[in-house]
């Protein structure tokens, strides 16, 4: 079912000619995950690369961040970007086009324990450690600029596959996210913008528990143009098998 999906984005890639794509994390399901998913995902990624198309990609919270990170430097030449390991420095990939330079901050999935390393300063919940880290990205106002991230911000709306903590204590505000001209979020299933328009989260391409069974997925293209100009359209994905829920007594 997934290779389905994957050859359905693939059609979608070509009819559309996208020149980018962004994944924001969550690759696999879990830190060691199967042979299948990752020869799965490794034929995905070739196919996309085969196309000579950039793809930028971030380690969510189900991911180990060291795993994907593995082989970054040797991936960055066939146009393949990933997020290495946090080290405190959250350096732009510079796209250009007729508008000018699009830079693209890839912030993978980070704790307050990740961040406290780097700095000197009191961080004590998940919208600290993220606020301090774009703090320190030295954005260009100038310029077009996109982050892409894997946190609950809050006020995103939840579905049972998602973990949810108790308090709220890992969410973040979406002010914080106010510096770029799109955010490509990553963590919740349910394709949905938070706040404005362009602080996205695209969703899951299928669906992954029954509480999922009446979303729409899809994909979502974003097409930037001058600086405050941002397309986003929804290009809807149809799996192979739905899901749906039957409900009986006994």
């Amino acid at each position: 079912d997934q290779n389905y999906i994957f050859t359905k984005i693939i059609h979608i890639i070509e009819k559309q000619k996208i020149d980018g794509v962004w994944i924001a994390g969550d690759i696999y399901d879990k830190a060691i995950p199967s042979r299948e998913a990752v020869q799965l995902f490794d034929s995905f990624l070739t196919q996309i690369s085969e196309r000579n198309i950039p793809i930028f990609l971030i380690s969510g919270n189900h991911d180990a961040a060291e795993r994907i990170a593995f082989g970054a430097k040797l991936m960055h030449k066939s146009k393949v970007y990933v997020s290495p390991l946090f080290d405190g420095k959250i350096m732009p990939q510079l796209l250009k086009d007729e508008y000018g330079e699009i830079a693209i901050y890839m912030l993978p999935f980070i704790k307050p324990a990740t961040v406290r390393p780097f700095w000197d300063i009191p961080i004590e919940s998940y919208n600290d450690a993220v606020k301090t880290v774009i703090e320190h990205m030295e954005i260009q106002p100038n310029r077009r600029n996109v982050l892409i991230a894997h946190q609950f911000v809050t006020g995103a709306e939840k579905s049972e596959s998602e973990d949810i903590s108790v308090g709220g204590i890992d969410n973040i505000d979406v002010s914080i996210l106010e510096g770029f001209d799109y955010v490509a979020l990553g963590h919740i299933h349910k394709a949905q913008h938070i706040g404005r328009k362009t602080v996205r989260y695209c969703g899951t391409p299928l669906k992954y528990s029954f509480s999922e069974a009446n979303h729409k997925k899809s994909v979502s293209i974003v097409t930037l143009k001058q600086k405050g100009d941002v397309i986003i359209e929804e290009v809807e994905l149809t799996p192979k098998r739905d899901m749906c829920e039957i409900e009986g007594f006994y």
